[in-house]
């Protein structure tokens, strides 16, 4: 989670009621940014192909594998196959990880399609030639993964048969309906039309926090999940591999810059509340591709952390003041702030339906100051550190010599600012 502080304002940003609620709400907080989604595609609808070189319906918990049971495959399983015969659909692929899932699966001779708006990125501000630039190595199919459609008839133009869909699709702001269009149908979409063209095998990034389904968002990733096992269930010829990552070190470092700047870092409570194990997108990427050929992953929830201890962002922000040679300079806001904002919201909501997403958007910025991106134990309710996996060789405190050196650029929160 990364924190920004401002002046006098706490404002919940939404594009049609920023104004409403910066005045409501000056008169009693101040003003933070939390990260919260850091992945993601968002909608955008679509009409052509171009071939290049909501429901709120109570969503049970989805456990972690504990004992990995591998699937019998045929001998015409796409896993006997050389790399460069695989072919591999990535939806989400100009998303914050679904690029460096492309360029991985580039690296390793997959045949990758990736499928992309014709306006991608923050608020569709690179053109398809950027693109191109970007996913170097892949097939850029420009397409719209929110009409099955459309998605079904620009993979039949391309004419190849799918073997793996790999997807990184999220909403990025975790707002209501957008969580149940991106997280959900969206998803969907990209099963059945990976389905309608051979796929055998799906790989869903989804979210370590769907252990704990209090939020839009990780209801209808839930309700994504149950449905791939079922189809796994129903056709054993078909298997899937969800992975839950912890925090990304992009939703860490919001707060970099403005330490280096001599402003205290903010944090809630005693800083102590929630810890997580961030991974860096790289490693996330790897693991991903990991998935593709790991016969041990198969029909597999997969909770996965970086390397090295469980952070709370007492210790984060001691890091960060070490790094920067400075002494630590804590600012502690009390948890109830956020509970006391989310409860005139809630009451808002009921007399402005339109504030239905900034309520929204203070649920996710409460959650993520409290709750530890960690495995849950579903009888104890409390995280464990010692349970979450670790991958990778990459490190928050390597991540913030990088940002202190070249500043956030390629990190940028964009529409993933919820305060």
């Amino acid at each position: 989670m990364s924190l920004h502080f401002s002046s006098n304002v706490f404002n919940l940003q939404t594009a049609k009621n920023q104004t409403f609620l910066t005045r409501f709400s000056s008169q009693f907080i101040k003003q933070f940014q939390v990260s919260s989604i850091p992945y993601a595609l968002p909608s955008s609808p679509l009409n052509s192909c171009e071939l290049f070189k909501s429901s709120r319906e109570k969503i049970n918990p989805i456990a972690a594998s504990a004992n990995p049971v591998v699937e019998t495959l045929s001998p015409s399983s796409f896993r006997s196959k050389n790399p460069k015969e695989i072919n591999i659909l990535v939806v989400g692929s100009t998303g914050y990880i679904g690029k460096f899932v492309v360029k991985e699966l580039v690296s390793r001779g997959f045949n990758v399609i990736a499928i992309a708006r014709e306006k991608s990125g923050i608020k569709g501000k690179k053109s398809k030639e950027e693109t191109l630039n970007e996913l170097k190595g892949a097939n850029i199919c420009f397409s719209d993964v929110t009409n099955l459609d459309s998605l079904d008839k620009s993979l039949e133009s391309y004419g190849v048969p799918i073997d793996v869909v790999v997807s990184c699709l999220a909403s990025r702001s975790g707002g209501v309906k957008d969580s149940w269009k991106i997280d959900y149908e969206a998803t969907k979409n990209s099963l059945v039309a990976g389905r309608n063209h051979g796929a055998s095998h799906f790989v869903l990034l989804s979210a370590i926090c769907v252990q704990k389904p209090l939020l839009e968002f990780q209801r209808a990733k839930l309700k994504f999940e149950a449905e791939l096992m079922k189809e796994a269930e129903e056709d054993k010829g078909f298997g899937y591999s969800i992975v839950r990552p912890t925090a990304f070190f992009k939703s860490l470092g919001g707060q970099v810059e403005l330490v280096k700047d001599g402003k205290p870092y903010v944090m809630f409570g005693d800083g102590k509340l929630c810890a997580c194990k961030p991974i860096s997108e790289a490693d996330l990427a790897s693991f991903i591709a990991d998935c593709v050929l790991g016969e041990e992953k198969i029909n597999q929830v997969l909770p996965i952390g970086g390397p090295g201890k469980a952070l709370t962002p007492l210790e984060q922000g001691e890091m960060l003041f070490k790094l920067v040679g400075k002494e630590p300079n804590f600012l502690k806001v009390p948890i109830g702030i956020m509970d006391f904002a989310i409860g005139v919201l809630d009451f808002l909501v009921k007399i402005f339906p339109s504030l239905e997403d900034a309520a929204e958007f203070g649920k996710i910025g409460r959650y993520y100051a409290a709750e530890s991106m960690l495995i849950l134990d579903p009888e104890t309710g409390e995280y464990s550190a010692e349970k979450t996996p670790s991958y990778g060789k990459d490190t928050l405190e390597e991540f913030f010599e990088k940002v202190l050196r070249e500043g956030m650029a390629g990190q940028e929160l964009g529409e993933q600012t919820i305060f």
